[in-house]
């Protein structure tokens, strides 16, 4: 029998070890490597091709493993997160993420998913009666990005491409604070609750493309420039 090859990463030793002892003991799951941060998660992903990542949600360079897997699809990203709003679950859903697995779930339900996942489900969120259908997401989504700014098209563009908040102000020049201040606008403006679900948004919308100085916004339609 072929055994499903994971990947796991997470900031926290302790979760890191529990989730090995759980994979560890079953007959069809094999660890092949553990990580700690975003970076050596991207490389052994890169170099192993395992069929599953889980990965810390909330990991710092969640955002670089988006995007490689929207490029390579060879791999299955599988979150595992504390709480998550229903509003960021679709967005990673529309970025091809497959499942959102809560800290608190029980050993044998986190086998049972991660054997869904291995066998192609994509155990996508039930959208919530006060929003629209799971398949208008995506335009909703593309209508709600005329709301940003330039310079917040391109924060959130930067944010996709995994740049922290320092490197976002080295890159444009502007402070740390100045950075913060525009991704609390981005987050209202969008209705998303945090970087990681941000850059599964721009990654979903892969003919997004944040605006050169002085055009008039993503996907070359005509947008009135605001001011920052």
């Amino acid at each position: 029998m072929r055994r499903t090859r994971v990947v796991i990463a997470d900031r926290h030793p302790v979760i890191l070890q529990g989730l090995s002892r759980v994979l560890g003991a079953q007959h069809d799951f094999k660890v092949v490597a553990h990580c700690g941060d975003g970076a050596s998660c991207l490389n052994a992903i890169r170099v192993l091709v395992p069929d599953i990542a889980i990965i810390d949600m909330l990991m710092p360079g969640v955002a670089a493993l988006i995007k490689f897997s929207s490029e390579h699809a060879a791999t299955r990203l599988v979150f595992f997160a504390s709480s998550v709003e229903d509003r960021d679950l679709r967005t990673l859903a529309l970025a091809g993420v497959y499942a959102v697995i809560p800290t608190d779930i029980d050993p044998d339900a986190l086998v049972q998913t991660l054997r869904k996942v291995a066998d192609g489900q994509r155990l996508l969120p039930k959208p919530s009666p006060s929003k629209p259908p799971f398949r208008e997401e995506s335009a909703v989504a593309d209508e709600a990005l005329t709301a940003l700014t330039d310079r917040e098209r391109q924060i959130m563009r930067l944010v996709s491409e995994g740049l922290s908040n320092k490197e976002i102000g080295r890159r444009l020049n502007i402070a740390d604070g100045t950075i913060k201040v525009h991704l609390h606008n981005i987050f209202q403006k969008l209705d998303i609750g945090n970087r990681t679900a941000l850059a599964a948004l721009a990654i979903s919308q892969n003919d997004y493309a944040s605006p050169s100085p002085g055009s008039r916004g993503a996907k070359g339609r005509q947008r009135r420039r605001h001011n920052e």
